[in-house]
């Protein structure tokens, strides 16, 4: 294969939409972890941000049109009403903004059976987009403050991932030790959905679509971790893969 003929895929990761201070200036701004978009590039992609947009179901299209992959990022809190449930006082307040239009990537993403991992909050986003409900505040739920120590230092926590997953074959079955920071999880699984990682206390730590498009979420954050790259060379792989479909289809 020559050169002209290999194609990095391009992977769309979304972003926070925050107030942020850069020397002199105090404006809300589009931001995320380096982590992130330097995990997507060390494994071969090329990334592209993607910061919340008005009209999200209009732009959501022509935005998707030119990805490979899509990436569901961290943040902060889903709107519980967004699943039918009052709003706890532990919750943040609302990012309509920023769920509308990951909920129309994500929607999007679906319908063209493009692959998508989605991390922490997009694993609640998905989870939530699929009919499912989250627990709010973790530590009422199940008593303890394991997933959040506070302070931006990630805990680390072993999760149990199953065999026979899209999961155990990016990071192998059994345990494996990941970076948390989150104080929401999954309550009712949403349709379609498999569990395929888990804590001890049962709490749901990953998921994948029982379809056979290609949608791995985890409630952990990989971009903190060296070895769990090996998550976002797996959405790289699948994306390439992607490409060359869709530029087969269009020259034949």
């Amino acid at each position: 294969m020559s050169g002209s003929d290999v194609r990095r895929p391009v992977i769309g990761l979304t972003t926070y939409l925050e107030q942020a201070k850069q020397g002199v200036w105090d404006v809300r701004a589009a931001f995320l972890p380096q982590q992130y978009f330097d995990a997507v590039t060390a494994s071969g992609g090329i990334a592209v941000l993607l910061p919340p947009q008005p009209f999200s179901a209009d732009a959501a299209g022509p935005v998707l049109d030119g990805l490979d992959g899509l990436i569901l990022t961290g943040g902060l809190d889903v709107q519980p009403e967004l699943y039918g449930a009052e709003r706890h006082p532990s919750t943040d307040a609302a990012r309509p903004d920023r769920d509308e239009w990951e909920l129309a990537l994500y929607r999007g993403a679906e319908e063209r059976r493009m692959p998508v991992l989605a991390i922490c909050r997009g694993l609640q986003l998905v989870n939530v987009a699929r009919g499912g409900t989250l627990h709010q505040h973790l530590p009422e739920a199940l008593g303890t403050e394991r997933f959040r120590i506070g302070g931006g230092v990630f805990a680390t926590n072993t999760v149990s991932v199953d065999a026979d997953s899209r999961l155990a074959g990016l990071v192998g079955a059994g345990d494996l030790d990941v970076h948390s920071y989150h104080h929401q999880g999954i309550d009712r699984l949403g349709d379609g959905l498999v569990v395929t990682a888990r804590t001890d206390d049962g709490l749901v730590q990953a998921i994948e679509s029982a379809g056979d498009g290609y949608l791995v979420g985890v409630q952990w954050h990989p971009e903190e971790n060296a070895e769990d790259r090996r998550l976002f060379a797996g959405l790289v792989a699948q994306a390439s893969a992607y490409s060359a479909g869709r530029r087969e289809a269009v020259t034949a």
